[in-house]
């Protein structure tokens, strides 16, 4: 149901997100969905807490086990770049469905913090490029998928290769897992 939500996001946009739309899309009855989540809000929830859930995991793939602060901004930074338009696109409209609910826009309040928690645990110059890459990052992602500024995929890599820059590579052992990666999601 939750990818047929989705679905619904990409295909309409927050604005389209009900019940009827989401069923139609799953293939099951109104009160199918109705029965798993009570309301819009829950099934915005649980949305957020898949979404969140994806972008951990991916986060811990891309940052190794034993990660630094560092280490984290870099995954996010490349986690975002990585991420497919389709993906990003759900996710900014899911973002989006924020602004209806103070509740789950509670939830993205806490998600930052956790995140400009981490940079707290950066000092000196290190953590001024860490929290640029960071604050690029979200702006970049934002202005393209809120449709604020056109951009070709090739325009997007290049920002993020200037982003990137603001963080470059420790000399370290190589780490596992940490190669390109097809079809990934961020939402």
């Amino acid at each position: 149901m939750l990818e047929a939500a989705e679905a619904v996001i990409a295909e309409t946009g927050a604005a389209g997100l009900t019940f009827e739309s989401v069923a139609a899309a799953a293939g099951v009855t109104k009160g199918g969905i109705q029965s798993c989540f009570a309301s819009k809000e829950a099934l915005i929830e649980a949305l957020l807490r898949r979404w969140g859930a994806l972008y951990d995991a991916d986060v811990a793939r891309l940052s190794g086990p034993g990660s630094t602060a560092r280490d984290r901004v870099r995954a996010h930074v490349r986690s975002t770049a990585e991420a497919d338009d389709a993906a990003n696109a759900r996710a900014a409209a899911l973002l989006a469905a924020l602004l209806q609910s103070p509740d789950n826009l509670a939830w993205a309040r806490d998600w930052y913090a956790e995140r400009f928690g981490d940079l707290k645990a950066l000092d000196g110059p290190e953590a001024v490029r860490a929290r640029l890459a960071f604050l690029a990052t979200e702006g970049l992602f934002f202005l393209r998928h809120f449709g604020l500024v056109s951009m070709t995929r090739r325009e997007w890599e290049r920002h993020f290769d200037d982003i990137a820059g603001l963080l470059p590579e420790r000399e370290r052992k190589a780490r596992a897992g940490g190669g390109p990666r097809a079809g990934k999601s961020r939402a």
